[in-house]
């Protein structure tokens, strides 16, 4: 079951991934403020939820670097 949300997170564009993290994000901040509170039904959720931002963040830098590689080889085409 994993596999495929993961393969699903590749699909997505910059602009998605961008703004899954963030509803990650956020839900991570309300899972440390219950835990503070003492009210977690599930302690393991955090660290998933800290794993999958990191997750996104990998596809995020991938695309990241193949936009500046594209311009880059795109630049020194245009200077031969």
């Amino acid at each position: 079951m994993a596999n495929s949300k993961k393969k699903s997170d590749k699909e997505l564009s910059y602009d998605e991934l961008v703004a899954k993290r963030n509803e990650l994000k956020k839900q991570y901040m309300d899972i440390r403020f219950q835990a503070v509170m003492g009210h977690v039904e599930n302690p393991m959720q955090k660290r998933t939820v800290r794993r999958e931002i990191a997750r996104l963040n990998t596809l995020i830098h991938q695309q990241d670097l193949e936009k500046f590689r594209k311009a880059a080889a795109e630049s020194i085409a245009a200077n031969n």
